[in-house]
């Protein structure tokens, strides 16, 4: 089987991490063998369909015939995605000829799946049980409002009004990478951490999911259980009302967590309790290159550097402030400048001009985001200049010789630097030459035969 790095940028890469036996497992799950068709390529889902109701082994070189030769790159990347997550099984004959098959497991419940539907282990409550349920428009409220006031203790927990139910140890967990403490010092971002809120919500929100399981045996709870309720809560319905008794135990340690970071909305009843999902838990299997969750803008930048945010968040200012000049702020109005030295800031902690001027487009407001470009050329122009400002000068590792016992040797080390393209510099009058650091254990060769 090729070895194939995997870097996790969604679900299915961490599923794709599993032993064989937990992934296994989780296939049993209708809806998981879904999910893993949904996050698919499109070669990969065309190669699951056509081998669905094949019970044997199909060869590498048949496969190949299913593809024009100028796409054998994307067939080579189906085959390999197919592997790591197990959905195919590789077999090697006496001849060395490769053959793949469906998964049995896999092929089984995803047949299931096709022909007769899926049934989740929960159906929606009756209204006259839930009375009022929040609408759509409120869900994405509160589903904002609790991202935020966890981000805020996430950085700073003096700015939380309201802290998060999570335990100081597990915010230890999140903080990893983003937050640095040193003794009798206030907690500061890393250069990770600044790109992390400049980060969209749902780059932003995997992250978080991806500390959060890799902790989870940690905590007592089984990574494959938790990992196939989380794309299970993806097939749910955004706003409609599940009881809180169908979950298993670990079902009910995570919906609390996840009510935390704005995933479900919790609500008691008389008699029964129950979670609803909000658009960031349905969200959940999505690509991170997937844009559907893009907010709308807040953000308008003039041609003479001034920034307006209308918008009442204590986040959005504290991720303003990163590279500009919080002037003034209103309640529902931020007054900035963007300026030399607020971005010289912004840069010596690891942001990049491109990711500012990429957070000022993603966040342009409606009036300006129509327009092209949405943030002023000059400003953008800008932005980039004084950044190149900071790297004018490249500091390379070089070595200094001087003090040759002849002009012979100092000569001939002159020309043995040249050959080797190492020569930077040289003084012939003090017998001084200056060499690339790459090349000093060459040059001490060189010296001592010399002797």
């Amino acid at each position: 089987m090729p070895q194939v790095k995997i870097v996790p940028k969604n679900f299915m890469d961490m599923v794709a991490a599993l032993p064989a036996s937990k992934l296994d497992s989780l296939y049993t799950n209708t809806f998981f063998c879904e999910a893993v068709l949904r996050s698919l390529p499109p070669v990969s889902k065309m190669y699951v369909l056509r081998m669905l109701y094949i019970d044997a082994a199909v060869s590498a070189k048949l496969m190949q015939e299913w593809v024009l030769p100028d796409s054998f790159s994307k067939h080579k990347a189906a085959i390999d995605r197919l592997l790591q997550l197990r959905v195919f099984t590789e077999s090697i004959d006496r001849k060395r000829e490769i053959s793949y098959r469906l998964n049995p497991k896999y092929q089984e419940n995803l047949r299931k799946y096709l022909v007769h539907g899926g049934t989740l282990s929960r159906e929606p409550m009756p209204s006259s049980v839930t009375v009022r349920l929040p609408t759509l428009e409120e869900l994405d409220a509160y589903a904002l409002q609790q991202w935020e006031c966890f981000l805020l203790q996430l950085i700073n927990s003096s700015l939380v009004e309201r802290p998060t139910n999570f335990s100081p140890s597990m915010m230890k967990v999140f903080q990893r990478g983003l937050i640095t403490t040193r003794d009798n010092e206030a907690p500061k971002l890393t250069e990770n951490g600044f790109r992390f809120l400049l980060m969209e919500t749902h780059t932003q929100l995997w992250y978080i999911m991806r500390e959060y399981i890799s902790t989870s045996e940690g905590r007592g709870m089984d990574t494959a259980e938790l990992i196939s309720f989380l794309l299970e809560l993806s097939f749910h319905v955004t706003g409609e009302a599940y009881n809180m008794n169908t979950l298993t135990e670990v079902q009910q340690i995570a919906i609390k967590d996840l009510a935390t970071l704005g995933l479900v909305k919790l609500q008691q009843g008389r008699k029964e309790s129950w979670f609803i999902p909000t658009k960031l838990a349905t969200n959940l299997s999505v690509s991170l290159s997937d844009s559907s969750s893009r907010k709308e803008g807040f953000v308008v930048v003039e041609t003479n550097f001034r920034l307006y945010a209308y918008s009442t968040s204590k986040l959005h200012c504290e991720i303003l402030r990163l590279f500009c000049r919080i002037e003034y702020q209103l309640p529902n109005l931020i007054v900035g400048a963007i300026t030399k030295e607020s971005l010289y800031t912004a840069f010596d902690n690891g942001i990049t001009s491109e990711q500012i001027i990429l957070f000022l487009q993603q966040h342009a407001h409606p009036r300006v985001a129509q327009k092209a470009p949405a943030v002023p050329e000059n400003v953008t122009d800008q932005i980039r200049l004084w950044e190149t400002d900071l790297n004018r000068v490249e500091m390379n590792l070089a070595h200094f010789y001087e003090d040759f016992p002849s002009m012979d040797i100092y000569e001939a080390a002159c020309d043995y630097a040249r050959e080797l393209g190492g020569f930077l510099w040289e003084d012939s009058k003090k017998m001084r030459l200056i060499v690339r650091g790459e090349m000093h254990e060459e040059m001490k060769d060189f010296l001592r035969r010399q002797k």
